[in-house]
C-alpha cells in the first residue's frame, strides 16, 4: 500500500484532507532509518513479519518461489512512499513474496507494537489502511486471475497497453526470463507469444524491450 491521499475508492475525498495527520501517525512508529544496497530482501518468503518497511522512493521486485523451484514475479516497482508488510501484520500469517531491492535504496522500520497501538487509537487510522489494502488486494487479484485465465500474448498485450495508459500497478523487467516468470510461464514460450504478437504487427523489439508498434490494432486485440 502507499502512504499518499488514495486517487480511488469510496474515502478518496477524506483521505486527501487528513492525508498529513495519517503521514505524521506513521512517521511517529518509525524506530530506524537506513540505507540497503542493492538486492538486499526488504522481507522474505516464509519469514515472521514484525514490522512494516516504508521506501519513501526507489526500485524495488516482488517475487514467490514454489516448492518444485518455479517462479512467478509479481512485477517491479519504482516506490513512492510504499508500505511493505502490511498484510501480514493484520494477518499474522507469514510473509507470501520476497520484496527485493533493485538499486540502493533507504527505508524506514515500522515498529508493529506501536502501529497496533496508533490503529486502536485513531479510527480514521484503522480506515485509512483497510481502504489501501482493500485497493491494493483487488489490483493483486486482478493480475492473478488474468495471468491464469487468458492466454500469454493476450497479458502480454494487455501488460503493453496499459504501461502505455500509466496505469499499472506494477512494471516490468528487461531480461526476457523474469519477464516469462513474470507471465507465469517459460522463456520459450514467452518468445513464441512475443513473436505472434510482432507477426501480427501489433509490437517489436528494440534495445529497450517490447514497444507498441500499432496501437489501435493492440487496443482491438485486448479488447
Amino acid at each position: 500500500m502507499q502512504l499518499k491521499p488514495l486517487a480511488k475508492g469510496r474515502f478518496h475525498s477524506l483521505w486527501e484532507q487528513e492525508h498529513d495527520a495519517i503521514e505524521l501517525i506513521m512517521r511517529e512508529c518509525i524506530t530506524e532509518t537506513k540505507t540497503v544496497d542493492a538486492n538486499y530482501k526488504l522481507m522474505q518468503q516464509g519469514q515472521q513479519v514484525n514490522a512494516l518497511i516504508l521506501v519513501p522512493y526507489g526500485r524495488i521486485s516482488m517475487g514467490y518461489t514454489a516448492r518444485n523451484g518455479r517462479s512467478f514475479q509479481l512485477g517491479t516497482m519504482t516506490c513512492d512512499s510504499q508500505l511493505f508488510g502490511e498484510m501480514e501484520f493484520f494477518t499474522d500469517y507469514l510473509c507470501q513474496l520476497d520484496i527485493i531491492a533493485e538499486e540502493p535504496i533507504e527505508i524506514s522500520i515500522i515498529n508493529g507494537d506501536k502501529l497496533q497501538l496508533a490503529l486502536a487509537r485513531t479510527p480514521k487510522f484503522a480506515l485509512f489502511f483497510a481502504s489501501a489494502i482493500a485497493i491494493d488486494y483487488q489490483d493483486t487479484v486482478d493480475i492473478f486471475t488474468r495471468r491464469m485465465l487468458y492466454p500469454i500474448a493476450y497479458n502480454i498485450a494487455y501488460d503493453l497497453y496499459h504501461q502505455y495508459l500509466k496505469d499499472q500497478p506494477v512494471e516490468g523487467f528487461t531480461k526476457c526470463y523474469l519477464e516469462a516468470e513474470r507471465f507465469a510461464t517459460t522463456d520459450r514460450v514467452y518468445r513464441r507469444a512475443v513473436k505472434n504478437l510482432e507477426e501480427m504487427g501489433l509490437i517489436k523489439r528494440d534495445k529497450e524491450g517490447l514497444i507498441i508498434e500499432d496501437l489501435e490494432g493492440l487496443k482491438a486485440f485486448i479488447e
